[in-house]
């Protein structure tokens, strides 16, 4: 770092992406992208929409509003658009937690949620799954501090019910809750109609799973008009236009496109059973998920060592290095060919091992 960089961010921890090497070509399934493309109509209206890049984007969204309440039934006062879902959860971070109002969140979770915090300059805690991997819910409640809660969780995939949520959320009336819900469209259940019911809670979800708009980069949160307008402040004190032209235009054709939405996430839960079945047949342990993704470790080969031999036969998995979940490897559900693939891989590496 140069000796300009302030002192308030010597000691952050930047987030680490997924791998997006260029070297050769990969059977992806290390970053949790759909393996299908965007709807037909969204493609269209993006194109569409590149004619007038010479215009700023509609800072309201109002369109992709309309279109949005027409699906799924929430007015533009509860709900704020982003640029991606990682926007929505700064916002949150910047507009709710501080000094006097500290975070918490599960220790085995989305890595982002540390990293804003310590972006803010906001006190956290970080408190421990229990041994299954599952979120201990009476850990939460009445814990007096922001809760943040990936539901489906990642890396582990596994859900809490939404009578849990409610729990949380009911047990905590004077902090928020936000439940981040990236993966809830591969058989979570979402709590967004509970924005309705309580005022302390955010739901977020993103367009990059299950909508195949990782690219794009369109997330959304989902509150009463108290919490929206809050984090409306944060946004228009920092970057009004902050959903492009294009993006929103895919998402308004995403939304026309719900049919093939589900289709695709019908198939990506087929190829999770299918895969897991499969793994299961040749000795790996499991989480069990609800999301497009599988959480497994092999009790005769080292996570990080299974990793690299599947990069090296061109096929790219997570890997995570923190000590409790260092033994396994989170795969991305592809095209049933693609978990073909990785299972035929997968069997010559075991074989290998004897």
């Amino acid at each position: 770092m140069s000796r300009f960089f302030s002192n308030k961010y010597q000691s952050l921890t930047p987030y680490t992406p997924g791998e997006q090497p260029k070297d050769m070509q990969y059977v992806k399934l290390n970053t949790n992208e759909s393996p299908f493309p965007p709807a037909p109509r969204a493609v269209e209206l993006a194109a569409e929409a590149a004619k007038k890049l010479q215009l700023y984007s509609d800072p309201e969204c109002r369109d992709l509003h309309g279109a949005f309440e027409r699906v799924f039934g929430f007015a533009k006062n509860e709900v704020l658009f982003t640029n991606g879902s990682d926007e929505i959860l700064n916002f949150a971070f910047m507009a709710f937690c501080d000094q006097d109002h500290p975070a918490v969140f599960p220790n085995i979770t989305y890595g982002f949620y540390s990293v804003f915090a310590e972006l803010n300059g906001v006190p956290y805690e970080e408190i421990p799954l229990k041994e299954d991997f599952t979120v201990d819910v009476n850990d939460y409640i009445g814990i007096h501090k922001n809760v943040f809660i990936a539901n489906p969780n990642a890396p582990t995939g596994i859900a809490l019910s939404k009578e849990e949520i409610e729990r949380i959320v009911v047990s905590n009336p004077d902090n928020l809750v936000l439940i981040d819900e990236a993966y809830v469209d591969f058989g979570g259940e979402s709590v967004a109609p509970l924005t309705r019911k309580y005022n302390n809670l955010i739901v977020t979800q993103t367009f990059s799973k299950s909508r195949s708009m990782a690219g794009a980069r369109l997330g959304f949160g989902i509150a009463c008009p108290e919490l929206i307008r809050d984090m409306n402040t944060v946004k228009y004190s920092t970057n009004p236009y902050n959903v492009n032209s294009m993006t929103m235009a895919a998402g308004i054709g995403a939304l026309a496109c719900e049919d093939y939405t589900r289709q695709n996430c019908d198939t990506v839960i087929k190829n999770r059973e299918y895969c897991a079945s499969e793994l299961k047949k040749m000795g790996f342990e499991m989480t069990e998920s609800k999301t497009n993704f599988l959480f497994a470790k092999h009790p005769d080969i080292d996570g990080e060592i299974l990793y690299q031999k599947l990069r090296a036969r061109g096929i790219l998995v997570r890997h995570f290095t923190k000590p409790i979940i260092a033994q396994y490897n989170r795969i991305t559900v592809g095209t049933r060919e693609q978990m073909q693939t990785l299972l035929d891989a997968i069997a010559g590496i075991l074989e290998e091992t004897k």
